[in-house]
């Protein structure tokens, strides 16, 4: 693994390799060990987080030594350069149609997919639900049992190019129409509700003690939160501007289904 490393560094570096055919054979095993989740573009250790940027770098150098091609699936015609994921009943993989997972984004065991969509490079745990018209990124990682709900967007890290990926840790609720983008850390059993819109840039501000305390980028563990907004000053005046309000906290529960319930009963939370 430490040679493919070292190669695909290498091609990353000197882009004339990207015609040289074991270059090319080099990026295409990264991709082939992602869909089959032998690596990943990042790995959790110790509540901390790895970026294996290399497999990244992978992912971002395939497409230019891909060709587009027509793909034809009963009525249905894709012109692409990357092909769809295959064999879902040996992953026990639950898709529904129109539900489309590009090759190289790797799926465990009991991911259920409504019509949705898991871009190359994303690692989705098991038992995890993406439901209807939800996105996965590329790159992205998504927890074991997470509930990405209908409309939700999580961002990939290709568009534009970024250092980091976002992740969903595992127990997580991510509400209707919720967009998390921009390498932002959702920590594990956090609950989302409805619309939260969260970037790098985006205040996530504690509100449940005495005084405000404000987070960038990441959402602790056990977070419960909703949209919200803070007055900000301009030039022109004074407006209010988007943020995210954390309201209180998930309790730990070894069933998650009814510690999830209680929260948005206690909360109120629209998800």
């Amino acid at each position: 693994m430490k040679n493919l490393e070292d190669q695909i560094n290498q091609i990353w570096d000197d882009r004339s390799l990207l015609s040289n055919a074991s270059c090319q054979d080099a990026i295409r095993n990264v991709i082939e060990l992602l869909d089959k989740g032998k690596v990943r573009v990042a790995e959790p250790s110790d509540n901390e987080w790895t970026v294996n940027q290399w497999v990244k770098k992978a992912v971002v150098l395939y497409f230019p030594i891909q060709q587009m091609t027509t793909i034809e699936i009963g009525p249905f015609e894709f012109h692409d350069k990357i092909p769809l994921k295959k064999g879902y009943e040996k992953l026990g993989v639950r898709v529904v149609p129109h539900a489309i997972a590009r090759h190289g984004s790797f799926l465990e065991k009991g991911v259920i997919m409504m019509p949705s969509y898991v871009n190359i490079g994303a690692w989705v745990g098991a038992g995890t639900m993406v439901d209807t018209w939800a996105t996965v990124g590329s790159c992205a990682q998504i927890g074991r049992n997470v509930h990405l709900s209908g409309g939700v967007g999580i961002g990939g890290v290709l568009e534009p190019l970024q250092a980091s990926p976002t992740i969903i840790e595992d127990n997580c609720f991510i509400g209707s129409r919720c967009i998390v983008v921009e390498g932002v850390r959702v920590g594990s059993e956090a609950v989302l509700g409805a619309n939260v819109v969260l970037t790098q840039s985006t205040h996530i501000i504690d509100v449940t003690g005495n005084n405000p305390v404000t987070h960038r980028g990441a959402v602790p563990p056990r977070s419960v939160v909703i949209p919200g907004t803070y007055t900000k000053s301009f030039p022109a005046g004074d407006y209010q501007v988007a943020c995210a309000l954390i309201i209180g906290q998930r309790k730990e529960s070894t069933d998650k289904k009814v510690s999830l319930n209680d929260v948005l009963r206690d909360h109120s939370i629209a998800v």
